[in-house]
């Protein structure tokens, strides 16, 4: 549950974002900004979370196997690759404008777009190093600092965008760019805030994680880049899925792009409930795993599967019941509102394939099972799901609709995919013919 609250938390974020620039005077143009923006910064973030995310199921098996101060060293080889990761970060982010350019972004759009994303690259060292520590204490076992840590950043974003954003306290009125600063100061504030707790807590006493300095040491960092490059390949290619979709709509103009990010925005508020629960059981089937109980693993596996299930179930029905109640807290725009309704349906469609996908995916991942699930995401995600939704958007001119079913079906078949490779996988581990 901590895992689940801060990760909803930590998206609010990204939800009142979006919810405040449907308030300013430019609202078209900055939400569609924000939107095409916020993809270059997620298609970024999404291959280093996947990176850094190899972390937990080391220290999850290590903690399980009782040998704590190994996860602790683990966890010091991991901070060389978030700092390393940082400056590819904010580099990509500084040259964001002829890259939009090059992807046929709206020239509307691209300037408000830019100064959007200058404003996130201050925040990049801090989101790594986050991730990091974030991960680590995950696989410890301890879920709570992700609860507190996203909590604090809704906080201090609210606050922090009302003056930026709209010019109060004697501040100019940034727009979105303000709201790109922002979240920079959270970012920067989460990661102290993390820092904080994981040096002074007892839970994390017999790790050791601050107990010494290490350099870098290519084997251990090589055996966590093994893991987490192909955690972070599948990761990319599932947000470019999400991504590509956002980039090739803003192609079709403000109007569009503007309701698609509604949809999209809803939608990725519930699906932080399901990846929750992918984090959680990547713990507990590590953990499992590092006891030396199969059985147990494929368990905790299973059972996150069936939460999964119910959870996207209620996330479905606010969407094909209440959807344009969902929509006008957004926005009053009429246009706007239209279109986004009629996404929203699309989106309940996909909520049971996302979350099985997601959940499955961190079952593989406490396996230290990596590599197949790559594969299977170019597959389902890359050549699937965006060349279906691009034909249909362009090609049959569906418009945003396309797109979206284009997601659904690229969605499906990762998750009859991951879901049966982690059944077969798990299997052998518990018949001792795929050794751990």
């Amino acid at each position: 549950m901590p895992v689940v609250v801060g990760m909803v938390a930590s998206f609010s974020m990204n939800f009142v974002d979006t919810l405040m620039a449907g308030r300013l005077p430019d609202k078209e143009i900055a939400l569609s900004g924000i939107a095409t923006g916020g993809a270059i910064w997620s298609a970024v973030l999404m291959f280093v979370l996947g990176l850094l995310m190899a972390l937990q199921p080391v220290v999850a098996q290590l903690d399980g196997a009782g040998r704590r101060a190994e996860g602790g060293a683990a966890a010091r080889q991991a901070m060389w690759i978030a700092l390393v990761a940082a400056i590819p970060y904010a580099i990509i982010l500084r040259s964001g404008g002829p890259m939009l350019q090059w992807m046929q972004v709206g020239a509307d759009i691209v300037p408000t777009a830019v100064r959007y994303m200058d404003a996130l690259s201050w925040g990049a060292p801090a989101i790594c190093l986050m991730l990091m520590l974030r991960f680590f204490s995950e696989g410890s076992g301890n879920t709570r600092p992700t609860m507190y840590m996203g909590l604090l950043g809704v906080l201090l974003n609210v606050p922090l965008n009302y003056v930026l954003m709209f010019g109060k306290l004697g501040m100019p009125q940034l727009g979105a760019q303000g709201c790109g600063i922002a979240t920079s100061i959270v970012l920067w504030a989460q990661l102290l805030m993390m820092f904080l707790y994981v040096r002074w807590r007892p839970h994390f006493r017999e790790f050791d994680l601050f107990g010494r300095w290490d350099w870098p040491q290519w084997t251990a960092i090589s055996r966590l880049v093994r893991i987490g490059l192909p955690i972070a390949t599948g990761i990319f290619v599932e947000g470019s899925l999400f991504i590509g979709a956002a980039l090739l709509i803003a192609r079709l103009g403000a109007l569009p792009a503007s309701a698609h990010l509604i949809a999209i925005n809803y939608s990725a508020l519930m699906f932080m409930v399901p990846l929750g629960l992918a984090s959680a059981v990547t713990t507990r089937v590590g953990n499992a795993l590092g006891r030396g109980e199969p059985e147990a693993a494929r368990y905790a596996g299973l059972i996150g599967l069936l939460l999964v299930l119910v959870t996207q179930s209620l996330s479905a029905a606010t969407m094909l019941i209440i959807p344009e109640f969902i929509v006008k807290i957004y926005t009053s725009d009429p246009a706007i509102t239209s279109i986004a309704v009629g996404l929203l349906f699309y989106s309940a469609i996909f909520q049971y394939s996302d979350g099985i996908q997601i959940c499955a995916a961190g079952a593989l991942r406490g396996l230290k099972d990596t590599l197949i699930p790559m594969f299977i995401n170019i597959v389902s995600y890359l050549l699937i799901g965006l060349s279906v939704g691009y034909y249909l958007t362009f090609e049959k001119a569906m418009g945003p609709a396309g797109m979206w079913i284009g997601m659904i079906v690229g969605l499906s078949f990762g998750a009859v995919l991951l879901l049966g490779r982690f059944l077969i996988k798990s299997g052998q581990l518990i018949r001792g013919s795929d050794p751990v």
